[in-house]
Parts: C-alpha cells; sequence; structure tokens
C-alpha cells in the first residue's frame, strides 16, 4: 500500500516537472516570421554614420534595442513617407513594447538630405524615429553590407533627379543580428507580429 503511495507521488512530481519543462520549451521556441527570414545571412551592416544630434553612431550605439533601417531621402514622392507611416503604425500597435524599436531612416541622398531638412521631416511621422547622414563615401560600406541599390536618376522634364533605391526594410535584434527584411507596403499586422517575437528575444 505504502508503496503504490509513493509511486503515485513520484509519477505526479514528474508529472509536475515534465509539464514545467514542456512550457519552458514552448518559451524557447524559435521565431516564426511571416516576412523573410534574414537570421544568419552573410547580410551585415557596417556604417559610422552622423545622427540628427550631430553624434556618430554605428549599429553597436542601439545594441539593447531592436533596430528597423530604410533607405530612402526626403525628396521622396511615395514609397518613403508611405513606409515611414506603416513603422509608425506598428511602433503605436506594438504599444509598450514599442519603446524598444528604434526605427532608423538612412538617407541616400546626402547632395539634398542637409541635418536640418531631415530633422524637420522624419520625425514628423514619429518623434523617437532617428535619422542618419554621411557622405556616398560614407554610405558605400553600409549599401555593400546590405546589398542596398541607391542610384541618381534624373527627371525626364529635366527638373531635378529622384532616386532609384532599395524599398524594403531590414530588422536586427538587441545584439545587432540581421533577422528580417520586410518588403515594402508589407501589411501591418504581419510584420507588429515579427517585430514582437525579436522583442520578445526570440
Amino acid at each position: 500500500m505504502f508503496s503504490r503511495i509513493l509511486f503515485a507521488r513520484v509519477l505526479a512530481v514528474l508529472m509536475a516537472v515534465t509539464g514545467l519543462a514542456g512550457l519552458s520549451a514552448c518559451s524557447e521556441r524559435p521565431a516564426r516570421f511571416t516576412n523573410t527570414d534574414i537570421t544568419g545571412s552573410a547580410l551585415v551592416a557596417r556604417f559610422s554614420l552622423k545622427d540628427l544630434q550631430g553624434e556618430t553612431r554605428t549599429l553597436d550605439s542601439y545594441k539593447g534595442k531592436v533596430v528597423a533601417m530604410f533607405f530612402g531621402y526626403t525628396h521622396c514622392p511615395d514609397v518613403c513617407p508611405i513606409t515611414l507611416q506603416q513603422w509608425a503604425q506598428v511602433k503605436s500597435e506594438l504599444g509598450e513594447l514599442g519603446n524598444n524599436l528604434q526605427v532608423i531612416f538612412v538617407t541616400v541622398d546626402p547632395e539634398r538630405d542637409t541635418p536640418d531638412l531631415l530633422a524637420k521631416y522624419v520625425p514628423r511621422f514619429d518623434p523617437t524615429f532617428q535619422a542618419l547622414h554621411g557622405t556616398q563615401d560614407d554610405l558605400k560600406p553600409l549599401l555593400a553590407g546590405l546589398k542596398v541599390y541607391a542610384q541618381k536618376v534624373e527627371n525626364s522634364k529635366g527638373e531635378g533627379y529622384l532616386m532609384d533605391h532599395t524599398a524594403a526594410s531590414f530588422v536586427f535584434d538587441q545584439q545587432g543580428r540581421t533577422r528580417l527584411l520586410v518588403r515594402h507596403n508589407a501589411d501591418t499586422k504581419p510584420v507588429v507580429a515579427d517585430v514582437r517575437q525579436i522583442l520578445q528575444g526570440k
């Protein structure tokens, strides 16, 4: 009788431990993204650029935060403002978690995008958004490391120029590792869900 009771108690303990282990395993499952998972890819963000406050920044400057990086320019007629508005919506829908998301706009048009113009343009979408700028030579390592395309295209009417550039956003985790590629005009809900997983350490 005693042995049966002891066995039952041991079995109950084992079941409880197994259950807890199962819960732990569930919580440590790797992220499953809807957008393009680029975890472990050869893409790297090497840069040394100025922010809106004139401070020199590298990706290490943002360690501890999830970074969403987008390339554009202030004279962009459509893609850039739409993308910045989408990231503002993503950040808002993340609630308090969004406080640990840093959105960065990198200008590919340093000829026209002065620090003053960037300071008026980018924070208009969200006051926490940051803009980085530098010379064309300063940009080269970053564009090459992420395989970002940026090319000046003369306006057919002979009035100035546009910039043809990669429209996707890159997301890096808290350790600066490349994790996610988000195409332009992606549905907001899957982006929120994907970024939430990274913010949660997955």
